[in-house]
C-alpha cells in the first residue's frame, strides 16, 4: 500500500448487486473488500477474479453482518490493515418470506438481524475510521419494499424502511465530519433473489413497473458508484430510487 489507494468495502459483494458495484468501483488504484456469507466461495473467488482484472486489488472476507464482533474482526481488521475506509456499500441482505399471520419469529429476527442490523454494525465500525479522516462515503442498500411494503414480506419490509431511517440520522451525525450516508432504493432488478421467486408473482410485479422492463444489478451500480463520486459531495441523507417508475 502506497497510502493513496481508495480503499472501497462492500457487503454481500460476491454476486448480485454487490458484484455489480464492486465491479463499477474497482480499477487501478483501487483496493475492493468483498464481505459474503456464501454456502462456498465460489461465487466469490469468480467475483475476486472479476476485480482484478479491472486492475483493483481484491480481499473477500465470509461472516455475518449480523455478529457485531465478526464486523470488528473484519472490517475492522481491513481498516487497520489497509490505513483507511473510504467507501461502504452496505449491499448484504436476505429474505424469508411468508404472510405475517404466518411468520415465524426466527425468520422475522434474522431477517431484521442481517438487514437492518448488519446495517448498523458495519456503519458503526466504517464510521469511526471516516471521522478521523474527516472523509468518507457510506451507502446503504435499502429497498421499494421499504417505502411501498409488500405482500408476504412484513420482515423485509421493515428491515429496509429501517435502513431508510438509519441513513438519515447517520448522514445528521457525520456530516459534520464531511460524511456522506445516502440510500439506494432497487426496484425489481434481476437477481438469484428475484429469480427464485413465482412466475405469477413476477407477471404482478412486472405490471407495475411503467418502464416494462426489471432492473439490471449494473442499474443499481451505477446510482451507488455517482453517490460515492465527489459529483455527489453536497448529496447527503437521500434516498435515490431505482425502480423503473415502479415508485414515484
Amino acid at each position: 500500500m502506497s497510502g493513496q489507494e481508495k480503499v472501497v468495502y462492500i457487503t454481500g459483494g460476491s454476486r448480485g448487486i454487490g458484484r455489480a458495484t464492486a465491479y463499477r468501483l474497482a480499477g487501478p488504484g483501487t483496493v475492493v473488500v468483498i464481505n459474503h456469507y456464501d454456502p462456498d466461495a465460489a461465487a466469490a473467488e469468480e467475483t475476486l477474479a472479476g476485480l482484478r482484472q479491472r486492475g483493483a486489488e481484491a480481499e473477500a472476507q465470509y461472516f455475518s453482518v449480523a455478529d457485531p464482533a465478526a464486523v470488528q474482526e473484519h472490517l475492522g481488521g481491513a481498516i487497520e490493515r489497509y490505513g483507511r475506509l473510504d467507501v461502504l456499500v452496505n449491499n448484504a441482505g436476505i429474505t424469508r418470506d411468508a404472510l405475517s399471520l404466518r411468520m415465524k419469529e426466527a425468520d422475522w429476527d434474522l431477517v431484521l438481524g442481517v438487514n437492518l442490523k448488519g446495517v448498523f454494525n458495519c456503519s458503526q465500525v466504517a464510521a469511526k475510521a471516516m471521522i478521523r479522516q474527516h472523509a468518507g462515503r457510506i451507502v446503504n442498500v435499502a429497498s421499494v419494499s421499504g417505502v411501498m411494503g409488500n405482500v408476504g414480506q412484513a420482515n423485509y419490509a421493515a428491515s429496509k424502511a429501517g435502513v431508510i431511517g438509519l441513513t438519515k440520522t447517520l448522514a445528521r451525525e457525520l456530516a459534520s465530519r464531511q460524511v456522506t450516508v445516502n440510500a439506494v432504493a432497487p426496484g425489481f432488478i434481476e437477481t438469484d433473489m428475484t429469480r427464485a421467486m413465482p412466475p405469477k408473482a413476477v407477471e404482478a410485479t412486472m405490471a407495475l413497473i411503467p418502464l416494462g422492463r426489471a432492473g439490471m444489478p449494473e442499474d443499481v451500480a451505477e446510482a451507488i458508484a455517482f453517490l460515492t463520486s465527489e459529483a455527489a459531495a453536497y448529496i447527503t441523507g437521500q434516498v435515490i430510487h431505482v425502480n423503473g417508475g415502479m415508485y414515484m
